[in-house]
């Protein structure tokens, strides 16, 4: 059984979708948890307020995760409040498409700025404090399109792969002070981002497509997140697990 047990997981991106589920499960398996959040302060109490009610501690913090010195701060806040960072997950992102032709240096900018920019100064803020147990972990939240590519989602899915190799490398880098980096890859997932888009290109197709019958859900890929964390998964590094139900299969 998942037990983060005196275990102090950090959020970047946790007051919706699958950063807010992945706070919630690692709260029920007795974690405490911080999430940052940009604007968005109702939904970010709304998860500490679950949180509490069923007896966990968790702690919001307001951050720009393009912001060098926003992370920074961010990280400072999070360890005088529950101590040294044990997990880190990155969930925050954007996820907007455009035709090339159709796409401005700043929307291109924007994308990178949160996706990936926001990812390296997640895990530079918190690396330090990760090392310090001889036991940590970094879970990023990328997509099954930084595996295969999407077309209409170019920024996006260059921004996930971008994401996937940065965690390859960390893994070898950070191995000798067992910290752990993997990736958790989502397929089509039902959240307030994504919804929209789920409708746009068919849902019914989605779900004809996917093997096992039916759109993912925040707690698909939050589950696997919440795995990765744990010391079940202490023999794990370097590696992307596919959340998707099927539906882009790979060897």
């Amino acid at each position: 059984m998942i037990n983060l047990s005196n275990k102090h997981i950090l959020v970047i991106g946790g007051s919706r979708g699958i950063g807010a589920e992945t706070a919630r499960i690692a709260a029920s398996v007795h974690a405490n948890v911080s999430i940052t959040y940009l604007s968005r302060s109702e939904a970010a109490n709304s998860v500490v307020q679950s949180i509490e009610k069923n007896g966990g501690q968790g702690h919001a913090i307001q951050a720009d995760v393009s912001s060098e010195e926003g992370v920074k701060k961010a990280t400072r806040e999070a360890i005088e409040k529950f101590g040294e960072i044990d997990g880190l997950v990155i969930s925050a992102g954007i996820f907007e498409p455009a035709l090339i032709e159709d796409m401005d240096i700043d929307f291109w900018n924007r994308t990178m700025d949160i996706n990936i920019r926001g990812t390296y100064l997640a895990v530079r803020a918190a690396v330090s404090s990760l090392k310090k147990n001889k036991n940590g972990s970094i879970v990023i939240i990328a997509s099954t399109a930084g595996q295969r590519g999407s077309d209409l989602f170019s920024a996006y899915a260059t921004s996930k792969g971008a994401q996937i190799m940065f965690m390859r490398s960390m893994a070898r880098e950070l191995a000798p002070d067992n910290v752990r980096c993997n990736c958790v890859a989502p397929g089509w997932t039902e959240t307030e981002m994504s919804s929209d888009k789920i409708d746009q290109f068919g849902r019914e197709d989605i779900i004809a497509e996917t093997p096992l019958g039916r759109i993912g859900r925040p707690e698909d890929p939050a589950n696997a997140a919440v795995f990765l964390l744990s010391d079940a998964a202490q023999f794990i590094t370097g590696s992307t697990i596919t959340v998707d139900g099927g539906s882009d299969m790979r060897g």
